[in-house]
């Protein structure tokens, strides 16, 4: 089985060899029908570990994944090089979900990728069983664990799938980041028939870790971005900052954009694939930007604001240095950014009372009532809501993700939503139609010419191809598309964007709606750990940055990288009799003269700051120089 593995692989990637792990990873779960915790570091080739067996076996490979943008992606991805995959998801309509979810019985699909919240619903559970799949991937399963940075409560129903599943089918769960705790949750909460875990170190030779503590941050990123090479990522935590730090980079010089999730997906796609190609250098953006981006020659990353977990920060800074070659990984922060960072635990845990309140906002908004909902998804506009209620963006961000937590909604990413078609008539009853209505007769002809498939798929199209094709205006071609909708003969669903509110359970009025205040302490607490390990790690001065990062994440007997600020730091630290000596006499030479302040002397001696530091320091305990005012010191004549 290996040989066809390796063949499917050279078929359908063009590599000649898996990457480490990999292949162990594919046999554990494939051969031996094990269930499978694959934990690599982004960028170590999740999705090739799951598509490559799958191709090897009958049936339905389905993979369960959180993140919509990065669904389709894959979807395309996959489309492109000629494999049947396929998407269900809370931007799409009750029909063309319908539609997907049969072509997959009929076996005219090889992967169904399918948002968490749709395993909650009763007809696909009925379909479940006719579905005949391979094997069960989970995704990003960090999100099934309560301890996870990203926990999702429509995760946990992933395992009441394997119910309705031949006993043998195994589930391979994926993740790029997990604590000890969260590696043992993803295996309870997943009904693993026995623990079983590959883990390729997190460690990352390439990759330098830096941490600097400067009041002049931009000025310190324009050092960076002129002093290296490549091209280079800069993150931030707000969407402002994006435009505004991209716009000083651009005065300076610098080939620099922003990126965010408030953009419009074409833009989103114009953006990236110029940073991509090497046409915009520096891309700064927030944490919407970089996932399922697989660029190799990224040579630094660089975090403006403090991150908010270390797992976020280690999936955003390991995004440099794919290509093995020496990248960066840089923090600026001063006292200033511990402060903020400290107090979003006010905007991430608003009082109860008040997530009740956006509940209620949220149902109205929706003109749902009272006991509907269930099932249903609606589309929403944060910007409309937030100003017909008057709250702030970011309060409504983190109510919404406690409603999450409590199970009574789900809110997607941003859907980007193409205008497709899809014909809800046979060849035979359209030709009827056709000659029965002469007036959209040549229209349809015209459709059919431009498209195809669209009697047994749902298929994307573009209203300003179409008129530009057919020398009409674009309201023109949708004039005929609805027309056309309103006589039944086809589906038309015009293209929209938007996040989604999905509602697992139906609305409830506001004295109904529980939420535990122990969950809410409990998930406060993990918040606070979480943010005391960031600002630990930029503030420990003595312990090597890798080695924070990696007995975080559960591994033990590390050793100092040698490269990161606080290795580098101690290296030069380190003094020959020779050096001390020449330090101690240069100093004396100096201040016999005039009085001077140490930081004046760093800056005149050829030696580096730490050594000299570290010289003066000893000066100073044995009483060889002397403070005096003004931050000066001077030579002690009677030592």
């Amino acid at each position: 089985m290996t040989s066809t593995y390796h063949n499917i692989l050279k078929q359908f990637w063009g590599f000649a060899t898996f990457r480490p792990l990999q292949e162990e990873i594919i046999r554990s779960v494939a051969d031996f029908e094990k269930d499978t915790l694959g934990l690599l570091p982004t960028g170590g080739g999740k999705s090739i570990i799951f598509q490559v067996p799958a191709l090897a076996k009958e049936g339905l490979c389905l993979v369960i994944t959180p993140l919509i943008a990065l669904m389709n992606d894959q979807v395309n991805n996959l489309k492109h090089k000629g494999i049947k995959a396929a998407a269900v998801h809370s931007g799409m309509s009750k029909n063309e979900i319908e539609v997907t979810l049969r072509d997959c019985i009929n076996g005219n699909y090889k992967f169904l990728y399918l948002s968490p919240e749709r395993l909650d619903t009763e007809s696909f559970i009925k379909l479940l069983p006719s579905l005949k799949i391979n094997f069960l991937v989970v995704d990003e399963a960090h999100c099934i664990s309560q301890w996870g940075y990203d926990f999702r409560p429509s995760y946990l129903k992933i395992a009441e799938v394997r119910r309705y599943l031949p006993k043998n089918i195994p589930v391979l769960a994926l993740t790029a980041t997990a604590t000890t705790d969260v590696v043992n949750d993803i295996q309870e909460k997943l009904k693993f028939r026995e623990k079983n875990v590959f883990q390729k170190s997190f460690k990352r030779d390439n990759l330098i870790y830096l941490v600097r503590n400067v009041e002049d941050k931009l000025g310190y990123l324009l050092k960076i971005v002129q002093k290296m090479n490549g091209s280079g990522l800069v993150y931030m935590r707000s969407r402002k900052g994006t435009v505004e730090v991209s716009d000083f980079l651009r005065k300076n010089n610098v080939s620099a954009d922003f990126f965010h999730a408030n953009l419009e997906s074409k833009v989103k796609e114009i953006k990236q694939n110029q940073w991509k190609a090497g046409h915009c250098r520096i891309m700064v953006a927030t944490n919407a930007f970089g996932m399922g981006i697989d660029k190799p020659d990224v040579r630094f990353v660089v975090h403006l604001d403090l991150p908010e977990s270390l797992e976020s920060y280690f999936q955003e800074a390991g995004r440099g240095g794919r290509d093995e070659k020496i990248s960066y990984a840089v923090i600026l922060y001063n006292e200033e950014d511990v402060k903020n960072l400290e107090s979003t635990i006010d905007t991430a845990f608003p009082d109860i009372s008040e997530i009740k309140a956006i509940y209620s906002a949220l149902g109205n908004y929706f003109q749902l009532p009272i006991g509907a909902g269930k099932g249903q998804s609606f589309p929403f506009y944060p910007s409309e809501f937030t100003q017909r209620y008057r709250i702030p963006i970011a309060r409504v961000q983190s109510c919404l993700k406690f409603l999450e937590r409590e199970g009574y909604i789900q809110a997607t990413d941003i859907v980007n939503s193409p205008s497709r078609i899809h014909y809800l008539v046979d060849g035979e009853e359209l030709y009827k139609f056709q000659v029965s209505h002469p007036h959209l007769d040549g229209f349809i002809k015209f459709l059919q010419r431009n498209y195809s498939g669209t009697f047994t798929e749902y298929v994307k199209i573009d209203e300003e191809f179409l008129a530009n094709r057919g020398g009409v205006t674009k309201d023109t071609v949708i004039k005929y598309l609805t027309k056309l909708k309103e006589y039944g003969i086809l589906d038309y669903i015009s293209q929209r964007e938007s996040p989604y509110i999905v509602y697992t359970e139906e609305r409830l009025d506001e004295k109904s709606l529980r939420i535990s205040r122990e969950h809410y302490f409990e998930r406060k607490n993990v918040f606070l750990k979480k943010l005391q390990s960031v600002i630990s790690y930029v503030s420990l001065k003595n312990h090597c940055r890798s080695e924070i990062l990696l007995n975080y994440f559960g591994e033990k007997n590390t050793s100092p990288c040698g490269n990161c600020d606080v290795c580098k730091e101690k290296d030069e630290q380190k003094l020959s009799t020779f050096e001390f000596e020449t330090i101690v006499q240069q100093i004396q030479n100096i201040l016999l003269k005039e009085s001077q302040t140490i930081e004046l002397l760093t800056n005149i001696l050829d030696f580096p700051k730490p050594k000299i530091l570290k010289v003066t320091q000893w000066l100073l305990e044995t009483e060889k120089i002397i403070p005096i005012e003004n931050n000066k010191v001077q030579w002690n004549a009677k030592k």
